[in-house]
């Protein structure tokens, strides 16, 4: 699940970083999930650790952030599916990127549910 932490925070940093280009490098905040992403690498290579308390700690860390984050953007995918069909918003890639920030830390967090329900059952059978 470390790997998966890594990959997520880069995705979020390229994420930002096509948000950033796609405004035409004016707007800042569109490097905001770059700062989520540069998170999610180091609470990944903390993760890394060979340490089961450690590991346990910054994987809930990480999936902490990403409910926080998913649940502080669910506005945006509901305001994409009004944009899609056929909403006008001042600034629709802002809200692109919002909301695939908001499902890639969706995703994230299931398939970390996913994966520590599989770690308690394997404990517990042990």
């Amino acid at each position: 699940m470390a790997k998966l932490t890594i990959g997520v925070g880069i995705l979020l940093i390229l994420i930002a970083i096509g948000g950033f280009v796609a405004t035409g490098s004016n707007h800042p905040t569109a490097l905001i999930p770059a700062g989520a992403g540069l998170l999610f690498c180091i609470f990944g290579a903390l993760a890394s650790s060979s340490e089961l308390k450690k590991r346990m700690l910054w994987m809930h860390v990480a999936v902490t952030l990403a409910l926080l984050l998913f649940l502080g953007s669910i506005k945006a995918d509901i305001d994409v599916f009004r944009l899609a069909h056929g909403a006008a918003f001042e600034h629709p890639i802002a809200l692109e990127e919002k909301a695939a920030m908001s499902l890639v830390c969706l995703l994230f967090v299931l398939l970390c549910v996913r994966s520590f329900i599989a770690a308690r059952r394997t404990r517990l059978a042990l």
